[in-house]
């Protein structure tokens, strides 16, 4: 299936690694012009050097930390000066924070710094040119409604749940869809390295609670991604769309 994106222009954020990263690689593999951006600049560079070497257009690469405020608007304003406009933005940037019931308004502030604000504000800052354009696709990396911990994250992607459902009500006049992805156990850093850390472990969580068995890839997000990122998705906008093989009918 021809999914029409050749020559479109996306930002992808958290895409040194994990679901960004692949989402930026099947989205360049489709003829997309990718602007990359994360913290970790070598593995951005090693990114440009893959999807060149697969023969997709080098991306542009932002080295960025979403943390500050004023970054959304930066690499807003680089995307623009250089491109002229952006048609998809996919926000995978974040990052979970399991915290304490006693845990110092601090520390919340900073996850949902990342995970709901920093969102929002990439969002707001790249919209304009989709509206103006009459077209453009929103996309978040987002996560459970059914939280197995007592996590900010979850609480901050809640938020951004209520926020795009709510903007899609504003947004479809001019052409412009929003959606989120809600990723199971994809085999991720965090996945790998810190929630499930072996293959026993993981193999055991899967028995019990997916009923397809086994932890997803990278890969299971980008092609929906790219789905929805396309034209061929003009009459989606304002879902919240579980990739995670049952689980989320298991808890």
């Amino acid at each position: 299936m021809d999914l029409e994106l050749d020559g479109k222009i996306a930002v992808v954020t958290g895409a040194s690694s994990g679901i960004g990263r692949e989402i930026a690689n099947v989205l360049a593999a489709e003829g997309v012009q990718v602007i990359i951006t994360a913290r970790r600049r070598e593995l951005l560079e090693s990114l440009q050097q893959e999807i060149a070497k697969d023969g997709g257009r080098r991306p542009l690469a932002i080295s960025a930390d979403l943390y500050d405020r004023a970054t959304p608007q930066r690499i807003a304003t680089q995307v623009l000066r250089q491109f002229g406009r952006a048609d998809i933005l996919v926000n995978s940037a974040g990052g979970s924070r399991q915290l304490p019931t006693d845990a110092p308004d601090e520390a919340w502030d900073e996850s949902f710094a990342i995970n709901f604000t920093a969102v929002r504000k990439m969002t707001h800052a790249l919209l304009p040119s989709m509206q103006q354009q009459k077209w453009g696709r929103i996309l978040n990396i987002t996560g459970s409604m059914e939280p197995r911990t007592f996590n900010a994250a979850n609480a901050a992607k809640a938020g951004v749940h209520a926020w795009a459902k709510g903007l899609s009500r504003v947004i479809g006049k001019d052409g412009v869809t929003i959606n989120s992805l809600q990723p199971g156990r994809i085999h991720s850093e965090q996945i790998d390295q810190r929630v499930h850390p072996t293959r026993e472990d993981q193999e055991r969580f899967a028995k019990a609670n997916i009923p397809l068995g086994f932890f997803g890839d990278p890969e299971d997000m980008a092609y929906l991604a790219a789905f929805l990122c396309s034209p061929k998705a003009r009459y989606i906008t304002g879902q919240r769309i579980y990739v995670d093989g049952g689980l989320h009918h298991a808890i």
